[in-house]
Protein backbone atom coordinates (compact mmCIF):
# COMPACT_ATOMS: atom_id res chain seq x y z
CA UNK A 1 0.00 0.00 0.00
CA UNK A 2 1.55 3.43 -0.88
CA UNK A 3 0.56 6.41 0.54
CA UNK A 4 -0.99 9.57 -2.39
CA UNK A 5 -1.98 13.10 -1.92
CA UNK A 6 -4.96 14.50 -3.64
CA UNK A 7 -6.38 17.84 -4.39
CA UNK A 8 -10.50 17.32 -4.83
CA UNK A 9 -13.54 19.83 -4.96
CA UNK A 10 -16.81 18.88 -3.29
CA UNK A 11 -20.32 20.00 -5.12
CA UNK A 12 -20.41 23.47 -4.13
CA UNK A 13 -16.53 24.00 -5.77
CA UNK A 14 -14.60 23.92 -2.28
CA UNK A 15 -11.32 22.46 -2.04
CA UNK A 16 -10.17 19.53 0.08
CA UNK A 17 -6.67 18.02 0.62
CA UNK A 18 -5.22 14.79 1.83
CA UNK A 19 -3.99 11.44 1.85
CA UNK A 20 -5.50 8.40 1.06
CA UNK A 21 -3.83 4.70 1.34
CA UNK A 22 -4.16 2.48 -1.38
CA UNK A 23 -2.64 0.27 -4.20
CA UNK A 24 -2.77 2.56 -7.02
CA UNK A 25 -4.32 6.18 -8.10
CA UNK A 26 -6.96 4.88 -9.88
CA UNK A 27 -8.32 3.44 -6.10
CA UNK A 28 -8.00 6.71 -4.57
CA UNK A 29 -10.34 8.59 -7.37
CA UNK A 30 -13.10 5.87 -6.85
CA UNK A 31 -12.58 6.31 -2.96
CA UNK A 32 -12.91 10.05 -3.56
CA UNK A 33 -15.95 9.78 -6.13
CA UNK A 34 -17.71 7.83 -3.54
CA UNK A 35 -17.51 10.63 -0.95
CA UNK A 36 -19.13 12.89 -3.80
CA UNK A 37 -15.79 13.99 -4.52
CA UNK A 38 -14.56 15.61 -7.72
CA UNK A 39 -10.54 14.25 -8.15
CA UNK A 40 -8.23 17.37 -9.13
CA UNK A 41 -4.94 15.99 -8.58
CA UNK A 42 -3.62 12.86 -7.16
CA UNK A 43 0.23 11.94 -6.64
CA UNK A 44 2.37 10.02 -5.03
CA UNK A 45 2.59 11.18 -1.64
CA UNK A 46 6.89 11.42 -2.34
CA UNK A 47 6.18 13.66 -5.62
CA UNK A 48 3.75 16.27 -3.53
CA UNK A 49 6.65 16.94 -0.28
CA UNK A 50 7.48 19.88 -2.14
CA UNK A 51 4.33 21.22 -1.27
CA UNK A 52 2.27 24.43 -2.96
CA UNK A 53 4.48 27.06 -1.64
CA UNK A 54 8.02 24.90 -3.12
CA UNK A 55 6.17 24.06 -6.48
CA UNK A 56 5.20 27.73 -7.06
CA UNK A 57 8.67 28.71 -6.16
CA UNK A 58 9.90 26.21 -8.79
CA UNK A 59 7.64 27.12 -11.32
CA UNK A 60 8.25 31.23 -10.17
CA UNK A 61 12.11 30.50 -11.05
CA UNK A 62 11.40 28.14 -14.09
CA UNK A 63 9.56 31.36 -15.93
CA UNK A 64 11.10 34.22 -14.27
CA UNK A 65 7.80 35.88 -13.56
CA UNK A 66 6.16 35.10 -16.73
CA UNK A 67 3.44 32.40 -17.29
CA UNK A 68 4.23 29.30 -19.59
CA UNK A 69 2.93 26.29 -21.52
CA UNK A 70 2.59 24.39 -18.59
CA UNK A 71 0.51 26.56 -15.82
CA UNK A 72 -1.42 26.80 -18.73
CA UNK A 73 -1.66 22.95 -19.37
CA UNK A 74 -2.33 22.41 -15.40
CA UNK A 75 -5.14 25.06 -15.29
CA UNK A 76 -6.76 23.89 -18.30
CA UNK A 77 -6.85 19.94 -16.89
CA UNK A 78 -8.50 21.15 -13.76
CA UNK A 79 -10.97 23.39 -15.67
CA UNK A 80 -12.06 20.38 -18.05
CA UNK A 81 -12.29 18.09 -15.07
CA UNK A 82 -14.45 20.13 -12.81
CA UNK A 83 -16.59 21.08 -15.97
CA UNK A 84 -16.91 17.28 -17.31
CA UNK A 85 -17.79 16.30 -13.41
CA UNK A 86 -20.82 19.04 -13.35
CA UNK A 87 -19.53 21.94 -11.74
CA UNK A 88 -20.79 25.15 -12.80
CA UNK A 89 -18.35 27.41 -15.07
CA UNK A 90 -18.12 30.06 -12.32
CA UNK A 91 -17.90 27.47 -9.22
CA UNK A 92 -15.00 25.68 -11.52
CA UNK A 93 -13.11 28.79 -11.61
CA UNK A 94 -13.25 29.71 -8.20
CA UNK A 95 -11.99 26.39 -7.67
CA UNK A 96 -9.20 26.94 -9.96
CA UNK A 97 -8.19 30.35 -8.99
CA UNK A 98 -7.95 28.56 -5.34
CA UNK A 99 -6.13 25.79 -6.65
CA UNK A 100 -3.36 28.27 -8.66
CA UNK A 101 0.37 28.26 -7.22
CA UNK A 102 1.89 30.78 -9.25
CA UNK A 103 0.65 34.83 -7.59
CA UNK A 104 0.24 35.96 -11.42
CA UNK A 105 -1.55 32.98 -12.81
CA UNK A 106 -4.46 33.58 -9.08
CA UNK A 107 -4.42 37.18 -10.42
CA UNK A 108 -5.42 36.11 -14.35
CA UNK A 109 -7.52 33.68 -12.93
CA UNK A 110 -9.39 36.01 -10.32
CA UNK A 111 -10.06 38.72 -13.60
CA UNK A 112 -11.25 35.78 -15.61
CA UNK A 113 -14.08 34.65 -12.96
CA UNK A 114 -14.92 38.54 -12.43
CA UNK A 115 -15.67 39.37 -16.09
CA UNK A 116 -18.07 35.69 -16.12
CA UNK A 117 -19.86 37.19 -13.31
CA UNK A 118 -19.81 40.38 -14.61
CA UNK A 119 -22.11 39.05 -17.96
CA UNK A 120 -18.97 37.81 -19.87
CA UNK A 121 -18.91 34.70 -21.83
CA UNK A 122 -15.76 33.00 -20.87
CA UNK A 123 -14.36 33.35 -24.47
CA UNK A 124 -14.57 37.21 -23.80
CA UNK A 125 -12.84 37.05 -20.29
CA UNK A 126 -9.88 34.66 -21.79
CA UNK A 127 -9.32 37.20 -24.55
CA UNK A 128 -8.17 40.05 -22.39
CA UNK A 129 -5.37 38.05 -21.63
CA UNK A 130 -2.20 37.35 -23.17
CA UNK A 131 -1.49 34.21 -21.97
CA UNK A 132 -4.66 32.38 -23.12
CA UNK A 133 -3.93 32.22 -27.48
CA UNK A 134 -5.95 32.90 -30.20
CA UNK A 135 -6.14 28.72 -30.61
CA UNK A 136 -7.33 28.41 -27.24
CA UNK A 137 -9.52 31.24 -27.15
CA UNK A 138 -11.79 30.28 -30.21
CA UNK A 139 -11.91 26.61 -29.30
CA UNK A 140 -13.81 28.06 -25.72
CA UNK A 141 -15.58 29.73 -27.73
CA UNK A 142 -17.09 27.37 -29.96
CA UNK A 143 -17.37 25.12 -26.86
CA UNK A 144 -19.48 27.74 -25.26
CA UNK A 145 -21.69 28.43 -28.25
CA UNK A 146 -22.04 24.61 -29.36
CA UNK A 147 -22.95 23.32 -25.11
CA UNK A 148 -19.60 21.61 -25.31
CA UNK A 149 -16.96 23.56 -23.44
CA UNK A 150 -15.76 20.61 -21.16
CA UNK A 151 -15.56 18.57 -24.02
CA UNK A 152 -13.17 21.37 -25.83
CA UNK A 153 -11.34 22.19 -23.03
CA UNK A 154 -10.19 18.01 -23.30
CA UNK A 155 -9.37 18.83 -26.85
CA UNK A 156 -7.17 21.90 -25.68
CA UNK A 157 -5.60 19.71 -22.97
CA UNK A 158 -4.70 17.33 -25.19
CA UNK A 159 -3.24 20.03 -27.90
CA UNK A 160 -1.18 21.25 -25.45
CA UNK A 161 -0.21 18.03 -23.84
CA UNK A 162 1.13 16.88 -27.22
CA UNK A 163 3.18 20.06 -28.05
CA UNK A 164 4.76 20.15 -25.05
CA UNK A 165 6.02 16.38 -25.33
CA UNK A 166 7.43 17.50 -28.42
CA UNK A 167 9.06 19.99 -27.35
CA UNK A 168 10.46 18.60 -24.15
CA UNK A 169 11.82 15.45 -26.94
CA UNK A 170 13.41 17.95 -28.59
CA UNK A 171 14.83 19.86 -25.94
CA UNK A 172 16.35 16.65 -25.06
CA UNK A 173 17.29 15.43 -27.82
CA UNK A 174 19.73 18.55 -28.57
CA UNK A 175 21.02 18.87 -24.47
CA UNK A 176 23.93 16.52 -24.80
CA UNK A 177 25.05 17.96 -28.55
CA UNK A 178 25.23 21.61 -27.11
CA UNK A 179 26.71 20.39 -23.93
CA UNK A 180 29.33 18.94 -26.03
CA UNK A 181 29.85 21.70 -28.32
CA UNK A 182 29.97 23.93 -25.34
CA UNK A 183 32.80 21.56 -23.97
CA UNK A 184 34.48 21.43 -26.91
CA UNK A 185 34.52 26.10 -26.82
CA UNK A 186 35.58 26.13 -23.52
CA UNK A 187 38.42 24.06 -23.49
CA UNK A 188 39.72 25.40 -26.24
CA UNK A 189 39.35 28.73 -24.88
CA UNK A 190 41.62 27.58 -21.98
CA UNK A 191 43.81 26.54 -23.83
CA UNK A 192 45.06 29.28 -26.04
CA UNK A 193 44.29 31.70 -23.32
CA UNK A 194 45.86 30.55 -20.31
CA UNK A 195 47.94 27.67 -21.06
CA UNK A 196 49.80 28.41 -24.61
CA UNK A 197 51.18 31.97 -22.94
CA UNK A 198 52.86 29.80 -20.68
CA UNK A 199 54.73 27.89 -23.30
CA UNK A 200 55.01 31.36 -25.61
CA UNK A 201 57.00 32.90 -22.30
CA UNK A 202 59.11 30.10 -21.66
CA UNK A 203 60.49 29.46 -26.02
CA UNK A 204 61.26 33.29 -25.04
CA UNK A 205 63.66 32.83 -22.20
CA UNK A 206 65.23 30.14 -24.37
CA UNK A 207 65.62 32.12 -27.20
CA UNK A 208 64.61 29.79 -29.60
CA UNK A 209 62.72 29.24 -32.55
CA UNK A 210 59.34 27.23 -32.24
CA UNK A 211 58.32 24.71 -35.38
CA UNK A 212 55.33 26.42 -37.45
CA UNK A 213 52.87 24.73 -36.28
CA UNK A 214 53.37 25.53 -32.95
CA UNK A 215 53.81 29.32 -34.20
CA UNK A 216 50.24 29.21 -35.81
CA UNK A 217 48.85 28.01 -32.41
CA UNK A 218 50.90 30.40 -30.80
CA UNK A 219 49.21 33.08 -32.73
CA UNK A 220 46.32 32.49 -32.81
CA UNK A 221 46.56 32.67 -28.97
CA UNK A 222 47.93 35.80 -29.03
CA UNK A 223 45.19 37.15 -31.48
CA UNK A 224 42.76 35.96 -29.30
CA UNK A 225 43.99 37.15 -25.62
CA UNK A 226 44.83 40.52 -27.38
CA UNK A 227 41.81 41.26 -29.29
CA UNK A 228 38.87 39.30 -27.88
CA UNK A 229 37.43 42.94 -27.25
CA UNK A 230 36.92 43.05 -31.22
CA UNK A 231 35.04 39.84 -31.28
CA UNK A 232 32.74 40.27 -28.44
CA UNK A 233 31.34 43.55 -30.20
CA UNK A 234 31.30 41.76 -33.28
CA UNK A 235 29.28 38.86 -32.17
CA UNK A 236 27.31 41.54 -30.45
CA UNK A 237 26.85 44.15 -33.19
CA UNK A 238 25.75 40.82 -35.37
CA UNK A 239 23.50 39.57 -33.04
CA UNK A 240 21.77 43.10 -32.48
CA UNK A 241 21.76 44.02 -36.21
CA UNK A 242 20.16 40.48 -36.79
CA UNK A 243 17.13 40.94 -34.01
CA UNK A 244 16.69 44.60 -35.35
CA UNK A 245 16.52 42.61 -39.24
CA UNK A 246 13.85 39.98 -38.70
CA UNK A 247 11.85 42.58 -36.32
CA UNK A 248 10.77 43.69 -39.91
CA UNK A 249 7.94 42.00 -41.77
CA UNK A 250 10.30 41.46 -44.67
CA UNK A 251 13.28 40.50 -42.80
CA UNK A 252 11.54 37.83 -40.89
CA UNK A 253 10.30 36.66 -43.90
CA UNK A 254 13.77 36.21 -45.56
CA UNK A 255 14.78 34.17 -42.77
CA UNK A 256 12.06 32.05 -42.50
CA UNK A 257 12.78 31.12 -46.18
CA UNK A 258 16.79 30.45 -45.79
CA UNK A 259 15.53 28.30 -42.48
CA UNK A 260 13.89 26.31 -44.97
CA UNK A 261 16.67 26.09 -47.28
CA UNK A 262 19.03 24.81 -45.27
CA UNK A 263 20.18 21.38 -46.27
CA UNK A 264 18.75 18.70 -43.30
CA UNK A 265 17.98 21.31 -41.17
CA UNK A 266 14.97 23.10 -43.65
CA UNK A 267 13.33 19.79 -43.80
CA UNK A 268 12.73 19.34 -40.13
CA UNK A 269 11.76 22.74 -39.32
CA UNK A 270 9.41 22.30 -42.76
CA UNK A 271 7.50 19.19 -40.82
CA UNK A 272 7.41 20.43 -37.29
CA UNK A 273 5.37 23.34 -38.89
CA UNK A 274 2.97 20.99 -41.09
CA UNK A 275 2.83 18.96 -37.68
CA UNK A 276 1.75 22.14 -35.83
CA UNK A 277 -0.30 23.56 -38.14
CA UNK A 278 -2.46 20.50 -38.68
CA UNK A 279 -3.00 19.98 -35.35
CA UNK A 280 -3.98 23.14 -34.74
CA UNK A 281 -6.42 23.28 -37.62
CA UNK A 282 -7.69 19.72 -37.42
CA UNK A 283 -8.37 20.61 -33.25
CA UNK A 284 -10.37 23.98 -34.26
CA UNK A 285 -12.37 22.12 -37.30
CA UNK A 286 -12.89 19.37 -35.00
CA UNK A 287 -14.32 21.86 -31.87
CA UNK A 288 -16.80 23.22 -34.18
CA UNK A 289 -14.68 26.43 -35.22
CA UNK A 290 -16.04 27.63 -38.94
CA UNK A 291 -13.19 26.80 -41.57
CA UNK A 292 -12.84 30.30 -42.09
CA UNK A 293 -11.97 31.54 -38.79
CA UNK A 294 -10.35 27.96 -37.83
CA UNK A 295 -7.67 29.34 -40.86
CA UNK A 296 -7.15 33.07 -39.77
CA UNK A 297 -6.10 31.73 -36.19
CA UNK A 298 -4.23 28.67 -37.29
CA UNK A 299 -2.07 31.27 -39.47
CA UNK A 300 -1.85 33.48 -36.38
CA UNK A 301 -0.19 30.83 -34.52
CA UNK A 302 2.23 29.64 -37.04
CA UNK A 303 5.71 30.43 -36.68
CA UNK A 304 7.03 30.54 -39.90
CA UNK A 305 6.13 33.20 -42.43
CA UNK A 306 6.85 31.07 -45.77
CA UNK A 307 3.99 28.70 -44.30
CA UNK A 308 1.71 31.94 -43.44
CA UNK A 309 1.80 33.34 -45.85
CA UNK A 310 0.93 30.12 -47.60
CA UNK A 311 -1.73 29.73 -45.09
CA UNK A 312 -3.20 33.08 -46.12
CA UNK A 313 -3.59 32.02 -50.09
CA UNK A 314 -5.32 28.53 -48.50
CA UNK A 315 -7.62 30.77 -47.07
CA UNK A 316 -8.56 32.65 -50.23
CA UNK A 317 -9.03 29.34 -51.95
CA UNK A 318 -11.46 28.52 -49.58
CA UNK A 319 -13.45 31.81 -49.63
CA UNK A 320 -13.74 31.36 -53.09
CA UNK A 321 -15.09 27.70 -52.77
CA UNK A 322 -11.47 25.68 -53.72
CA UNK A 323 -11.37 23.45 -50.73
CA UNK A 324 -7.82 22.91 -48.88
CA UNK A 325 -6.00 20.66 -50.98
CA UNK A 326 -5.84 22.12 -54.20
CA UNK A 327 -4.37 26.02 -52.61
CA UNK A 328 -2.15 23.46 -50.58
CA UNK A 329 -0.40 22.05 -53.21
CA UNK A 330 -0.32 25.11 -55.32
CA UNK A 331 1.65 26.80 -52.60
CA UNK A 332 4.47 24.46 -53.20
CA UNK A 333 5.21 24.51 -49.28
CA UNK A 334 3.37 21.67 -48.13
CA UNK A 335 4.79 18.29 -48.26
CA UNK A 336 3.25 16.27 -51.10
CA UNK A 337 1.73 13.77 -48.72
CA UNK A 338 0.11 15.83 -46.57
CA UNK A 339 -1.49 17.44 -49.22
CA UNK A 340 -2.80 14.19 -50.18
CA UNK A 341 -3.89 13.37 -46.77
CA UNK A 342 -5.71 16.35 -46.70
CA UNK A 343 -7.25 15.83 -49.94
CA UNK A 344 -8.64 12.49 -48.88
CA UNK A 345 -10.31 14.03 -45.51
CA UNK A 346 -11.93 16.79 -47.94
CA UNK A 347 -13.52 13.38 -49.93
CA UNK A 348 -14.68 11.55 -47.20
CA UNK A 349 -15.80 14.83 -44.85
CA UNK A 350 -13.23 13.70 -42.11
CA UNK A 351 -10.65 16.90 -42.50
CA UNK A 352 -10.58 17.43 -38.94
CA UNK A 353 -9.66 13.61 -38.11
CA UNK A 354 -7.48 13.43 -41.28
CA UNK A 355 -5.63 16.36 -40.11
CA UNK A 356 -4.87 15.16 -36.63
CA UNK A 357 -3.60 12.37 -38.45
CA UNK A 358 -1.20 14.35 -40.48
CA UNK A 359 0.19 15.93 -37.39
CA UNK A 360 0.69 12.55 -35.49
CA UNK A 361 2.60 11.23 -38.67
CA UNK A 362 4.78 13.99 -39.07
CA UNK A 363 5.56 14.27 -35.23
CA UNK A 364 6.84 10.57 -35.40
CA UNK A 365 8.71 11.46 -38.49
CA UNK A 366 9.93 14.69 -36.55
CA UNK A 367 11.39 12.69 -33.76
CA UNK A 368 12.87 9.85 -35.32
CA UNK A 369 15.20 12.12 -37.65
CA UNK A 370 16.18 14.21 -34.86
CA UNK A 371 17.09 11.22 -32.69
CA UNK A 372 19.11 9.88 -36.24
CA UNK A 373 20.60 12.95 -36.58
CA UNK A 374 21.61 13.16 -32.78
CA UNK A 375 23.44 9.40 -33.55
CA UNK A 376 25.17 11.11 -35.84
CA UNK A 377 25.83 14.33 -34.71
CA UNK A 378 27.19 12.92 -31.39
CA UNK A 379 30.06 10.84 -32.31
CA UNK A 380 30.98 13.98 -34.91
CA UNK A 381 31.44 16.35 -31.96
CA UNK A 382 33.22 14.13 -30.06
CA UNK A 383 36.17 13.78 -32.85
CA UNK A 384 36.03 17.25 -33.55
CA UNK A 385 36.84 18.02 -30.00
CA UNK A 386 39.51 15.77 -30.26
CA UNK A 387 40.84 16.82 -32.81
CA UNK A 388 40.82 20.57 -32.25
CA UNK A 389 42.39 19.78 -28.76
CA UNK A 390 45.04 17.02 -30.26
CA UNK A 391 46.11 19.77 -32.63
CA UNK A 392 46.97 22.24 -30.17
CA UNK A 393 49.00 19.64 -27.89
CA UNK A 394 50.44 17.68 -30.42
CA UNK A 395 51.79 21.76 -31.56
CA UNK A 396 53.40 22.13 -27.91
CA UNK A 397 54.65 18.69 -27.74
CA UNK A 398 56.35 19.23 -31.10
CA UNK A 399 57.96 22.56 -29.91
CA UNK A 400 59.12 21.19 -27.01
CA UNK A 401 60.86 17.73 -28.30
CA UNK A 402 62.01 20.47 -30.78
CA UNK A 403 64.30 22.31 -28.13
CA UNK A 404 67.44 20.34 -28.82
CA UNK A 405 67.33 20.48 -32.35
CA UNK A 406 66.35 24.11 -33.27
CA UNK A 407 69.12 26.60 -34.10
CA UNK A 408 69.45 29.32 -31.38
Amino acid sequence: MAQFQFRAADAEGKVVEGTIEALEAAMVVARLQDRGLIPIRVGALGEAKAGPKARARIRGARVRGRLGQRQLLIVTQELATLLGAGLPLDRSLHTVTELADHPELREILESVLNGVRGGKSFADALAAHKIFPPLYVNMVRAGELGGFLDTALMRLVEYLERAQDLRREVTSALTYPLILSATLGASLIFLLVFVLPKFSALFSDLNRAMPLPARIVMGVSDVLRAYWWVGLALAVLGFLGFRRSVATPAGRLRWDQVKLRVFGIGTVLRKMEVASLARTLGTLIKSGVPMIQALETSKAVVGNQVIARALGDVEVGVREGAGVSDPLARSGVFPTLAVQMIGVGEETGKLDDMLLRVADYYDRDVRAQINQAIRYLEPVLILVMGLAVGVVVVSMLMAIFSVNDLPL
